[in-house]
């Protein structure tokens, strides 16, 4: 196993080949001087140089389009998009025949863990969604060994396998992702003897993050990926532990992209003594909330932050007292007055609010900006 000290120099070295050449960074911690892309910029980008935007993409074998429209390539080589390193962590082996329930066409899922799964000798059977009948009953015939798909789709499958009297217990192995485990779930797998482990990932960059056989504190962050937690609408890191804005850097010399925000929340687990490794999934990134036709977006926070910088952290929190959206901006600072940050958020937001002075930590560290608490109905 790679020291963090060896694969932070091969990352940076494998980082700095994709570069242009004027520019050369000295630490992976220098990728902060980087601008951040996110989800609208490549969308733009895209929609003025298709299908990928600015990103010069190689080697490409398939295109895929998943919502916005966002399009993404499949490269040729193999295991393109590094799934095969998830399978084999929780213990996939050549033989193994598994059940792909992913979508097979338009987004790349399928594409994915099947790549994965060949490229470490395991038999594939391309199901795709839905079905489930058929599904239990190819798996009793062909003596699926591993599933693959949503958390919740193997118990639907289960379940019918056990209404039609199938004989589905060769099933030790569940690769899910695209949905929340929950621990009861997971629990009425390994009831069944089957071992069910968590990755996380997207179309735009593959496999980020991975849960292994013997651990689900967690998720090891992949090699080929350089992950940063930021601040929500900034590129500012925050500190180990505490939730922030979900921002890959991906190795890939066929389509790197470069400070690539995937719009999730999640946090760097602090003091770990193997591999770096992430928490789960802690929500969207993008908070963006509709009050009297204004939206109010967590990259204004952030500008209001560097505006002043003594303000320690902020939080817009939106209510309605009955009658009226109430916005209210909750600071932490340690100055008596508000009245030039007040001045600030109204040239912000553009909206009548309230400021709220509160103490060093006493806000949530959950990487939370914008903070809609209105009723559904309203």
């Amino acid at each position: 196993m790679k020291t963090h000290d060896q694969l932070e120099a091969e990352q940076l070295k494998a980082l700095n080949a994709l570069l242009p050449d004027d520019i050369s960074l000295d630490s992976l911690a220098a990728l902060a001087t980087l601008p951040v892309m996110r989800k609208g910029a490549l969308l733009q980008a895209q929609a003025d140089n298709p299908p990928f935007g600015a990103v010069a993409a190689k080697n490409v074998a398939t295109i895929f389009q998943s919502p916005g429209p966002i399009y993404e390539p499949g490269g040729t080589g193999p295991d393109w998009w590094r799934f095969g390193r998830f399978l084999t962590a929780m213990g996939f082996v050549p033989g193994d025949i598994a059940q792909n329930t992913f979508a097979y066409h338009f987004t790349p899922a399928g594409a994915m863990f099947e790549s994965g799964a060949r490229a470490i000798g395991v038999t594939v059977f391309p199901a795709g969604p839905g079905n489930t009948r058929q599904q239990a009953e190819v798996a009793a015939t062909i003596g699926t060994t591993a599933y693959v798909g949503t958390p919740d789709y193997l118990g639907a499958i289960l379940a019918k396998g056990d209404e039609l009297g199938l004989d589905l217990s060769r099933i030790k192995r569940a690769a899910v992702t695209a949905g929340p485990l929950f621990p009861k779930l997971r629990q009425a797998y390994e009831d069944r003897g089957i071992l069910c482990r968590q990755c996380y990932g997207t179309a735009d960059v593959g496999l980020i993050a991975y849960e292994t056989t013997d651990s689900i504190d967690g998720m090891v962050i992949d090699d080929d990926v350089i992950v940063e937690i930021v601040t929500p609408g900034t590129g500012t890191p925050v500190a180990p532990g505490e939730i922030g804005e979900v921002v890959v850097t991906v190795l890939n010399p066929d389509y790197p992209l470069l400070r690539f925000s995937v719009g999730d929340l999640s946090a760097i687990l602090p003091d770990t003594s193997g591999p770096k490794r992430i928490v789960g999934w802690r929500g969207r990134a993008d908070q963006a909330a509709k009050v009297k036709g204004m939206f109010i977006r967590p990259e204004q926070v952030a500008s209001l932050m560097t505006r002043h910088p003594e303000i320690h952290r902020a939080r817009v929190e939106i209510g309605f007292d009955g009658a009226k959206d109430v916005v209210t901006l909750k600071v932490e600072t340690e100055e008596s007055g508000t009245d030039a940050i007040a001045a600030s958020a109204a040239e912000i937001l553009k909206l009548r609010t309230q400021i709220v002075a509160v103490a060093k930590g006493d806000l949530p560290r959950d990487g939370v900006l914008v903070d809609d608490q209105r009723p559904v109905e309203n």
